[in-house]
């Protein structure tokens, strides 16, 4: 018993997933709104529904060490996803590493969100209502410093999109979604997709945006009462928040084995 006891509370060569936060990209947190955009001349819009952006919770990573009882327990919870640490982050990344990985990674996607919603709006600024020409004084902060990571590309982009445009994109609806963003408006592959859609579930989402690229892991992992959307590209992200906002989402893919 003396032994066991002693190897539960060893340091563990795994990492354990569970759901993480969500946040509205349309909402706000202590430091100011989540996107805030500014400029001369630039118009921005309410909207009454949320686009959630999700995440994972990890521990086991270099400077969030678990032990071996924390990984037994994940074993058994069905909510949570255990990992050897090396499948995850390189071997002998440090704590600092790891951490200026994750931040350059969220900068990164934040600068490429919206590059890519400013090249969506000046392409289709006739039908939004937009004029292409304020968007040369735009200037956007993003203010989620504690989230980590590329996955929340696509969600940047379709919420900063939504604010400058006048339509109520949402419907009033919660709708969550991930995916990694390119400036020219491809939708990218991402991991924890599972995970993601039990957060976004738990948090009130009824429609998850998934990346085509992970519908392998999403078809036969959609819980109750969500409904997967699968999207390659940010026209067909667009376009499907709108369909879902209007009522009329029958019509749109979903992700089929």
């Amino acid at each position: 018993m003396a032994l066991g006891a002693a190897i539960l509370l060893m340091p563990s060569p795994y990492v354990i997933e569970m759901p993480g936060p969500t946040q509205d990209v349309l909402g706000s947190v202590k430091e100011g709104q989540v996107i805030a955009v500014g400029g001369k001349d630039v118009s921005t819009h309410r909207d009454s529904g949320k686009l959630l952006l999700v995440t994972v919770s990890a521990s086991g990573v270099p400077g969030y060490p678990i032990v071996n009882a924390q990984a037994v327990w994940g074993w058994a919870d069905s909510q949570v996803e255990v990992t050897p640490r090396e499948a995850v982050v390189p071997v002998g990344q440090t704590a600092d590493e790891y951490q200026q990985k994750v931040d350059a990674d969220m900068t990164g996607s934040q600068d490429t969100a919206t590059k890519a919603a400013i090249a969506y709006l000046k392409a289709h600024g006739a039908e939004l209502g937009v004029d292409a020409a304020e968007l040369g004084n735009l200037k956007v902060t993003m203010h989620v410093d504690s989230i980590g990571g590329p996955s929340a590309g696509m969600m940047y982009t379709l919420g900063l999109i939504d604010k400058l445009t006048a339509a109520q994109e949402t419907g009033g609806k919660t709708i969550a979604g991930t995916g990694t963003i390119s400036e020219d408006g491809a939708v990218g592959r991402i991991g924890g997709i599972r995970l993601k859609m039990l957060g976004a579930r738990r948090d009130g989402a009824t429609w998850f945006l998934a990346p085509e690229s992970n519908c392998a892991e999403v078809v036969g992992h959609v819980p109750d009462g969500l409904r997967d959307v699968k999207v390659a590209t940010l026209d067909e992200a667009y376009q499907a928040l709108v369909a879902i906002g209007a009522g009329k989402a029958d019509g749109l893919s979903h992700c089929t084995a």
